[in-house]
Protein backbone atom coordinates (compact mmCIF):
# COMPACT_ATOMS: atom_id res chain seq x y z
CA UNK A 1 0.00 0.00 0.00
CA UNK A 2 1.93 2.86 -1.09
CA UNK A 3 -0.63 6.00 0.56
CA UNK A 4 -3.15 5.49 4.03
CA UNK A 5 -5.58 7.76 4.25
CA UNK A 6 -7.66 8.53 7.52
CA UNK A 7 -11.01 10.21 6.76
CA UNK A 8 -12.09 11.84 10.04
CA UNK A 9 -15.77 13.32 9.81
CA UNK A 10 -18.07 15.13 12.58
CA UNK A 11 -20.30 17.99 13.47
CA UNK A 12 -18.56 21.82 14.11
CA UNK A 13 -16.56 21.70 17.03
CA UNK A 14 -15.62 18.39 17.92
CA UNK A 15 -12.37 18.96 18.01
CA UNK A 16 -11.70 16.55 14.37
CA UNK A 17 -8.52 19.24 13.77
CA UNK A 18 -6.65 19.59 16.63
CA UNK A 19 -7.03 15.73 16.90
CA UNK A 20 -6.16 15.03 13.27
CA UNK A 21 -3.35 17.69 13.65
CA UNK A 22 -2.33 15.63 16.71
CA UNK A 23 -2.69 11.87 15.35
CA UNK A 24 -0.96 12.92 11.92
CA UNK A 25 2.28 14.02 13.14
CA UNK A 26 2.50 10.86 15.95
CA UNK A 27 1.74 8.95 12.48
CA UNK A 28 3.68 11.08 10.22
CA UNK A 29 1.35 11.26 8.17
CA UNK A 30 0.09 15.21 6.22
CA UNK A 31 -2.86 16.53 7.48
CA UNK A 32 -5.31 18.00 5.91
CA UNK A 33 -7.77 20.60 7.27
CA UNK A 34 -10.42 20.89 4.58
CA UNK A 35 -12.42 23.02 6.41
CA UNK A 36 -9.87 25.75 6.71
CA UNK A 37 -9.77 25.32 2.73
CA UNK A 38 -13.99 25.99 2.59
CA UNK A 39 -13.16 29.17 5.02
CA UNK A 40 -10.35 30.80 2.58
CA UNK A 41 -13.06 29.91 -0.17
CA UNK A 42 -15.58 32.12 2.26
CA UNK A 43 -13.23 34.87 2.95
CA UNK A 44 -12.79 35.49 -1.07
CA UNK A 45 -16.93 35.44 -1.39
CA UNK A 46 -16.81 38.04 1.46
CA UNK A 47 -14.13 39.99 0.30
CA UNK A 48 -15.98 40.02 -3.51
CA UNK A 49 -19.16 41.06 -1.80
CA UNK A 50 -20.75 38.30 -3.57
CA UNK A 51 -24.32 36.40 -1.30
CA UNK A 52 -22.82 33.41 -0.01
CA UNK A 53 -25.93 31.52 -0.61
CA UNK A 54 -25.78 32.46 -4.41
CA UNK A 55 -24.56 29.85 -5.97
CA UNK A 56 -24.23 31.35 -9.67
CA UNK A 57 -22.64 34.18 -8.32
CA UNK A 58 -20.46 32.01 -5.82
CA UNK A 59 -19.29 30.18 -9.16
CA UNK A 60 -18.37 33.67 -11.06
CA UNK A 61 -15.88 34.00 -8.66
CA UNK A 62 -14.42 31.08 -7.96
CA UNK A 63 -11.76 30.97 -11.59
CA UNK A 64 -10.46 33.79 -10.09
CA UNK A 65 -9.81 32.61 -6.79
CA UNK A 66 -6.32 30.41 -6.12
CA UNK A 67 -5.90 28.36 -3.20
CA UNK A 68 -2.35 27.06 -1.96
CA UNK A 69 -1.50 24.90 0.91
CA UNK A 70 1.38 25.52 2.61
CA UNK A 71 3.32 23.25 5.73
CA UNK A 72 5.68 24.15 7.94
CA UNK A 73 8.14 21.97 9.37
CA UNK A 74 6.21 21.18 12.90
CA UNK A 75 3.49 20.31 9.97
CA UNK A 76 0.80 23.40 10.34
CA UNK A 77 -1.13 23.50 7.67
CA UNK A 78 -0.88 27.39 6.14
CA UNK A 79 -3.85 28.64 4.13
CA UNK A 80 -3.15 31.16 1.08
CA UNK A 81 -5.33 33.28 -0.86
CA UNK A 82 -4.15 34.30 -4.16
CA UNK A 83 -0.72 34.63 -2.50
CA UNK A 84 -1.61 36.22 0.84
CA UNK A 85 -1.25 33.94 4.21
CA UNK A 86 -4.81 34.39 5.64
CA UNK A 87 -3.98 31.28 8.42
CA UNK A 88 -5.60 33.51 11.17
CA UNK A 89 -8.15 35.32 9.47
CA UNK A 90 -10.34 32.71 8.23
CA UNK A 91 -10.72 31.70 11.71
CA UNK A 92 -13.46 34.60 12.61
CA UNK A 93 -16.66 33.74 13.86
CA UNK A 94 -17.90 35.57 10.92
CA UNK A 95 -15.77 33.78 8.15
CA UNK A 96 -17.31 30.25 9.77
CA UNK A 97 -20.87 31.47 9.33
CA UNK A 98 -20.12 32.39 5.44
CA UNK A 99 -17.94 29.12 5.29
CA UNK A 100 -21.15 26.85 6.71
CA UNK A 101 -23.47 28.51 3.61
CA UNK A 102 -20.82 28.49 0.88
CA UNK A 103 -19.49 24.61 1.98
CA UNK A 104 -23.35 23.59 1.15
CA UNK A 105 -22.66 24.54 -2.24
CA UNK A 106 -22.56 21.81 -5.05
CA UNK A 107 -20.31 24.39 -7.36
CA UNK A 108 -18.16 24.70 -4.61
CA UNK A 109 -17.37 21.29 -3.17
CA UNK A 110 -17.26 20.17 -6.74
CA UNK A 111 -14.19 22.66 -7.19
CA UNK A 112 -12.37 21.70 -4.03
CA UNK A 113 -12.94 17.95 -4.44
CA UNK A 114 -9.69 17.29 -6.89
CA UNK A 115 -7.61 19.36 -4.60
CA UNK A 116 -8.31 17.17 -1.67
CA UNK A 117 -8.29 13.85 -3.50
CA UNK A 118 -5.04 15.10 -5.32
CA UNK A 119 -3.34 15.79 -1.72
CA UNK A 120 -4.37 11.91 -0.52
CA UNK A 121 -3.06 10.09 -3.95
CA UNK A 122 0.28 12.12 -3.12
CA UNK A 123 0.59 11.53 0.70
CA UNK A 124 -0.27 9.54 3.30
CA UNK A 125 -2.68 11.89 5.19
CA UNK A 126 -5.16 12.83 8.10
CA UNK A 127 -8.10 13.99 6.05
CA UNK A 128 -10.77 15.98 8.45
CA UNK A 129 -14.24 17.35 7.14
CA UNK A 130 -17.89 17.16 6.91
CA UNK A 131 -17.78 14.58 3.72
CA UNK A 132 -14.04 12.60 3.91
CA UNK A 133 -15.45 9.06 4.47
CA UNK A 134 -18.51 9.59 2.42
CA UNK A 135 -17.67 11.46 -0.50
CA UNK A 136 -14.10 12.79 -1.13
CA UNK A 137 -12.03 9.74 0.78
CA UNK A 138 -15.28 6.71 -0.13
CA UNK A 139 -12.46 4.10 -0.26
CA UNK A 140 -10.46 5.43 2.80
CA UNK A 141 -8.67 3.02 4.53
CA UNK A 142 -9.85 4.23 7.70
CA UNK A 143 -13.00 6.53 8.70
CA UNK A 144 -13.42 7.92 11.81
CA UNK A 145 -16.99 9.65 13.08
CA UNK A 146 -15.96 11.87 15.82
CA UNK A 147 -18.34 14.03 18.04
CA UNK A 148 -19.54 15.05 20.82
CA UNK A 149 -22.63 17.02 22.65
CA UNK A 150 -23.10 20.59 21.46
CA UNK A 151 -23.45 21.73 24.85
CA UNK A 152 -19.60 20.40 24.99
CA UNK A 153 -18.85 21.88 21.77
CA UNK A 154 -19.61 24.96 22.63
CA UNK A 155 -18.12 25.22 26.28
CA UNK A 156 -14.98 24.08 23.97
CA UNK A 157 -15.24 26.98 21.35
CA UNK A 158 -16.04 29.39 23.82
CA UNK A 159 -12.28 28.32 25.56
CA UNK A 160 -10.66 28.38 22.14
CA UNK A 161 -12.39 32.11 21.33
CA UNK A 162 -11.25 33.69 24.59
CA UNK A 163 -7.27 32.18 23.95
CA UNK A 164 -7.78 33.71 20.83
CA UNK A 165 -8.23 37.22 22.52
CA UNK A 166 -12.10 37.47 20.73
CA UNK A 167 -14.70 35.67 23.36
CA UNK A 168 -18.55 35.10 22.66
CA UNK A 169 -21.06 34.48 25.41
CA UNK A 170 -21.79 30.80 25.68
CA UNK A 171 -25.39 31.10 24.53
CA UNK A 172 -24.49 32.78 21.40
CA UNK A 173 -21.65 29.96 20.86
CA UNK A 174 -24.21 26.90 21.70
CA UNK A 175 -26.85 28.42 19.08
CA UNK A 176 -24.52 29.33 16.39
CA UNK A 177 -23.47 25.30 16.51
CA UNK A 178 -27.15 23.80 16.70
CA UNK A 179 -28.01 26.29 13.69
CA UNK A 180 -24.53 24.75 12.13
CA UNK A 181 -25.47 21.00 12.78
CA UNK A 182 -28.93 21.45 10.95
CA UNK A 183 -27.61 23.23 7.93
CA UNK A 184 -24.76 20.40 7.97
CA UNK A 185 -27.29 17.51 8.23
CA UNK A 186 -29.77 18.73 5.83
CA UNK A 187 -27.85 20.71 2.82
CA UNK A 188 -28.66 18.91 -0.04
CA UNK A 189 -24.93 18.57 -1.06
CA UNK A 190 -23.09 16.04 0.88
CA UNK A 191 -24.78 16.14 4.18
CA UNK A 192 -22.53 15.00 7.34
CA UNK A 193 -23.17 11.78 7.69
CA UNK A 194 -21.73 8.80 9.41
CA UNK A 195 -20.14 6.21 6.75
CA UNK A 196 -21.12 2.71 7.39
CA UNK A 197 -18.01 1.42 7.81
CA UNK A 198 -16.66 4.53 10.31
CA UNK A 199 -15.63 4.08 13.82
CA UNK A 200 -17.72 6.51 16.01
CA UNK A 201 -15.67 8.21 18.62
CA UNK A 202 -17.66 10.79 21.12
CA UNK A 203 -15.11 12.54 22.99
CA UNK A 204 -18.01 14.29 25.27
CA UNK A 205 -16.24 12.35 28.45
CA UNK A 206 -12.69 12.30 27.52
CA UNK A 207 -10.17 14.81 27.83
CA UNK A 208 -7.84 15.84 25.02
CA UNK A 209 -5.12 13.25 25.56
CA UNK A 210 -7.72 10.28 26.30
CA UNK A 211 -8.97 11.27 22.63
CA UNK A 212 -5.99 11.22 21.06
CA UNK A 213 -4.77 7.78 22.66
CA UNK A 214 -8.44 6.51 21.38
CA UNK A 215 -8.15 7.85 17.74
CA UNK A 216 -4.19 6.59 17.59
CA UNK A 217 -5.65 2.96 18.63
CA UNK A 218 -8.49 3.28 16.37
CA UNK A 219 -6.28 4.01 13.55
CA UNK A 220 -3.24 1.61 14.56
CA UNK A 221 -5.90 -1.22 14.52
CA UNK A 222 -7.33 -0.28 11.27
CA UNK A 223 -4.11 -0.41 9.15
CA UNK A 224 -2.48 -3.22 11.14
CA UNK A 225 0.35 -1.74 13.03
Amino acid sequence: MSTIRVAIDGPSGAGKSTLARAAAAALGFLYVDTGAIYRTVALYVREQNADPGDEPAVSAVLPMLHIELQYSEAGNQRMFLNGRDVSEEIRHPEISRYASTVSALPAVRAYLMETQRELARKNSVVMDGRDIGTVVLPDAEVKIFLTASARVRAERRCRELEERGTPQPFAEVLRDIEERDFRDTHRQAAPLRQAEDAALLDTSMLNFQQSLETLLDIIRERIGV
